[in-house]
This record gives structure tokens, C-alpha cells and sequence, in this order.
């Protein structure tokens, strides 16, 4: 067994973590405040060719697999975790469902120019009745001709308004639930698309958050991402993908909050000796060293196996699962640390607290998960 990094992987982590704390770490306060990432923040981190990472190189990806990508991913979030969430959005299910659903023609008309950052990618699959329970879904998209008739609304949906290609996933054949969606590829200039205003979130402001409308909007088949009626597949497919990218979220946020406790609790001083000398503050350092220690390593091994052809749907909701409620207890814990410093918007740590809890809502609620690894493991049984 090995667990050692390629030399490629970790020149993609000092490469990541040079422009986390050189171009992104500046902006993260500024981003939460002003509910933006910047453009340019995204485009700079196309040059550096992190928006193609895990894509073969035919169609202008690093060929660095989904390792890389975690990678790059944790190093973003421990700077600022909407940034990182933005790039996660576009990359981890906007581009990676054109990756998994398209024809060869789409991936190579597509997939360039969303590694390049020309494009940016977005997934629309939740509903305002269709959330958890993607087969209430109630978007349709009625064939007239060569041509597919959409009408519907999205809600929820990450980089919306803001991306320039959508895979959006609606009603073929009512009558057949899960088993009649299908899934469309959407240009925002589209007539009839409409983004709407960018929600006013908890936590991870700084990327766009709306609804999106279809009011009898035109996509021609062509444009229709694998088969007919079998769209719900290559959804779920996506979301495998992107829970893991959700687990190296986590885990590059809870390294930070860590990193920050440790030292908080050697400068902070009470009862004239340093925090870090208080043993109630040693066991909560402990227990967050013990939960990045487990993180990392479901992190990786999931990614390995995906890298390796592995089916990985319930290593993937394992590792959403786990890694979401250790940041939690994580971001607690360092609150707890800072005291009441911990508590002001002053202090990153705030922000992080926010930001965190998202984590166990979003690519599936972690209630879903549990349900995801209860099928998986009964059906070793069988």
C-alpha cells in the first residue's frame, strides 16, 4: 500500500496553495460581504488550469483525476470556502455532468472551453417541491418537432445567473418518475431562461445562489445530454462525483479552523498561562487533529478509487457524509476556542462557522446519505 502523492499531485498543491494565500485568501472577507466572487478570481484560476483538472487532456483537462482536484480543491477552501465553492460548482458537477452524459461531439464542442473558464458550468437539478425527492420533479420538456419545449423552475441552483452553460434536467415522460427525466444542455442566452435574484444565504456568500425559470424555452435535441428518459442516471453519476468534492471542501476548511485554533491557543493567554496549557483546550485541539487525520484519508482513498474505475457511490456518500458533520464539530470547536472572538465578524473563524453548515445540505442532505449507504450495504446480502 501506498499513500504517497505523485510528484505531479504535489505540484498541483503547492500551485494551489500559492494562489489561495497570494490571490484568494485577500478577497475572502470582501466576498462574504459583498456577495461575489469576482470574475477575475475564477479566470485566474483557469489560467492556472484548475477548472480542467480532473478532464482528460483531449478536451483541455490536466489529466489529474479526481486527486488532483480534491487537492486543489481543500487548498481553496482553507483561503475562502466560497471560492472554492464556485470553482466546485462549475468543475465537480456543471463541466463533470457534460463528462459523464455527453456524446463525444458535445465533450469536445464543451469540455475546452469550460477547462479554459470561457465557460462556466452549472447544474440544475433541485425543485422547490423536488429537493431530496428528485422524482417529484415537475420541470417537462415536451418534444415539438427537433426540438424540445421546456417549462419549469429550478431552485438552489449554485453559479446561477452567473454561469454561461447549464445541464438541466426535466420531465420527458411524467408518467414514469426517476425513469422519464432527461437531461438538456442550456445556454443562458436561450430565450426563455431566466435566472433569478441571487438568495441572501447563511453562509457561503460569496457564490450566486437562484432560482431558475423556463418559460416555454426551445433546445434543440441535439442538445440533450446522453439518452432520453435516462437522465436521472447521469444526475446521480454527477453527484457520486461531486459528494467527494464536498468531502475535500470539508476537509480543507476544518485543516484551517485547526490551524487557527492551534495558534489562538498559544497566543491567547488566561489565567496567566497560554490557552494551549488548559487541558479542556488540549482535547478539543485533539479531537479536531482526529477528525482532519480521518478526513484526509477518506478524502483520498475515495478519490483513488474513483481515479481507479471504481464505482464509489457509497465511498462518496460515506465521505460527504462523515466529512460534513466532522467540519461541523470542527468549526464548533474553534468557536469555542476563540471565545467571544470567535463569535465577531472581525475573526475568520465566524465565517467559517457559517459557511460549514451548508455542507450537510448541499449534493444530497446528509439524511440522504444515510439512506445511500443503508441500500449499498444491504444489498451486499443479497
Amino acid at each position: 500500500m501506498d499513500f504517497t502523492f505523485s510528484e505531479e499531485h504535489e505540484m498541483v498543491r503547492e500551485l494551489a496553495r500559492k494562489f489561495a494565500d497570494k490571490e484568494v485568501r485577500q478577497h475572502a472577507e470582501a466576498n462574504d460581504k459583498n456577495s461575489d466572487v469576482p470574475r477575475e478570481i475564477i479566470d485566474k484560476a483557469a489560467e492556472l488550469g484548475f477548472l480542467g483538472l480532473p478532464f482528460p487532456e483531449k478536451y483541455g483537462g490536466a489529466d489529474m483525476g479526481e486527486i488532483g482536484y480534491c487537492i486543489m480543491l481543500e487548498e481553496l477552501a482553507r483561503a475562502c470556502f466560497s471560492t472554492a465553492v464556485v470553482i466546485g460548482g462549475h468543475v465537480s458537477i456543471g463541466a463533470m455532468a457534460v463528462y459523464l452524459g455527453a456524446t463525444e461531439e458535445q465533450k469536445k464542442r464543451l469540455l475546452p472551453a469550460m477547462c479554459a473558464g470561457e465557460k462556466l458550468a452549472s447544474f440544475a437539478l433541485t425543485e422547490p417541491q423536488a429537493g431530496s425527492d428528485a422524482g417529484a420533479m415537475r420541470t417537462t420538456a415536451v418534444k415539438k418537432g427537433d426540438r424540445y419545449i421546456i417549462n419549469g423552475q429550478k431552485t438552489f441552483i449554485t453559479n446561477g445567473g452567473i454561469a454561461d452553460v447549464y445541464s438541466i434536467f426535466a420531465l420527458t415522460k411524467p408518467e414514469a418518475g426517476m425513469r422519464g427525466i432527461s437531461a438538456f444542455l442550456v445556454d443562458k442566452d436561450t430565450p426563455g431562461f431566466k435566472a433569478g435574484k441571487p438568495e441572501e444565504k447563511m453562509g457561503i456568500r460569496g457564490s450566486h445562489t437562484t432560482d431558475l425559470f423556463f418559460e416555454d424555452m426551445e433546445v434543440p435535441a441535439e442538445n440533450m445530454l446522453g439518452e432520453e428518459n435516462k437522465g436521472f442516471g447521469v444526475a446521480m453519476k454527477t453527484l457520486d462525483v461531486g459528494r467527494v468534492g464536498i468531502a475535500a471542501l470539508s476537509l480543507g476548511a476544518a485543516k484551517e479552523v485547526t490551524d487557527l485554533s492551534v495558534l489562538h491557543s498559544k497566543q491567547r493567554v488566561q489565567f496567566g498561562k497560554p490557552l494551549a496549557r488548559l487541558q479542556a483546550i488540549q482535547w478539543m485541539l485533539a479531537e479536531m487533529a482526529t477528525s482532519v487525520y480521518a478526513m484526509d484519508t477518506m478524502v483520498y482513498r475515495t478519490a483513488w478509487m474513483y481515479d481507479e474505475g471504481k464505482n464509489i457511490t457509497q465511498e462518496a456518500a460515506i465521505a460527504k457524509l462523515f466529512c460534513s458533520e466532522e467540519l461541523a464539530k470542527c468549526a464548533d470547536h474553534a468557536v469555542q476556542i476563540h471565545g467571544g472572538m470567535g463569535y465577531m465578524r472581525d475573526y475568520p473563524i465566524e465565517r467559517f462557522y457559517r459557511d460549514a453548515r451548508i455542507t450537510r445540505i448541499f449534493e444530497g442532505t446528509n439524511e440522504i446519505q444515510k439512506l445511500v449507504i443503508a441500500r449499498d450495504e444491504l444489498k451486499k446480502s443479497e
